[in-house]
């Protein structure tokens, strides 16, 4: 029988969430959910060990369903800055989700105090600035259209990139997200582009590809800073799977 998540107590024994409110299921299996760390847990811990980056502390948060990595759902966060409110069903229609599992992702974010309801519209939430923070969330400053045009011009040094028989990586996958995907916004932040690559004529010792050294991971490391340039207007990250499934548009 599934374990369940409920919120943790204050010291003086008060729930942090809402009476009353459903627990969330967490499987007991090796993929088990666990929680996105809460801000005040994040300071209690930074105040007794060393610092860590961010990105190795969103990569041990865990999905809020097997499937869902905790980077989705903060990358839908992320492109709630600027808005007044969003809806279950922006969620679930941004990361591709059904409703059931959007209402999910939504009571976890909001035991972690990145979400809350919004008082004046029923069915509406809003992002806390503490969700604003581990997302990332920078205010909107770009216009879309350079945004979009930056995307373009990407798109094609990436053809480029893959017609040089001098390259050492070929670019497999090349997709774009963020809050550029709504036409109605004018300002957006810088879009996040995730990048697959693979190594031309890889090095195999006995038919089998050498394992990924430091000095090609260097190498990789070079090749996108030369690929992404000197624009502020993109991000480029390495593909996960969580990329494609939400919504995107495809550079290659």
């Amino acid at each position: 029988m599934p374990k369940k998540l409920t919120a943790s107590k204050s010291s003086k024994g008060k729930p942090a969430s809402p009476p009353g409110r459903e627990t969330v299921p967490v499987p007991k299996s090796g993929d088990a959910l666990k929680k996105l760390p809460p801000p005040a847990a994040a300071v209690a811990a930074s105040k007794s060990a060393p610092a860590t980056p961010k990105s190795s502390s969103l990569a041990r948060a865990t999905a809020v369903r097997a499937g869902l990595p905790a980077e989705a759902a903060l990358s839908f966060l992320r492109d709630t800055k600027g808005s007044l409110s969003w809806s279950l069903r922006d969620l679930s229609q941004t990361l591709n989700i059904s409703r059931e599992e959007a209402e999910r992702v939504v009571a976890l974010l909001q035991i972690q105090g990145y979400v809350q309801p919004e008082s004046h519209k029923s069915g509406e939430w809003i992002t806390t600035p503490s969700g604003e923070t581990v997302s990332g969330a920078k205010p909107p400053r770009f216009d879309r259209e350079t945004v979009e045009a930056a995307l373009t011009s990407l798109g094609q040094r990436i053809q480029e990139s893959n017609k040089d028989r001098g390259a050492k990586f070929q670019i497999t996958r090349a997709i774009a997200f963020g809050d550029f995907l709504a036409k109605d916004r004018t300002r957006v932040q810088a879009a996040d582009v995730g990048i697959e690559l693979a190594r031309n004529r890889a090095r195999t010792s006995g038919g089998i590809a050498a394992p990924r050294s430091a000095v090609e991971a260097r190498e990789e490391q070079v090749f996108l800073r030369q690929l992404r340039g000197r624009s502020a207007l993109i991000h480029l990250k390495p593909y996960s799977d969580w990329m494609g499934i939400r919504t995107h548009q495809k550079l290659s």
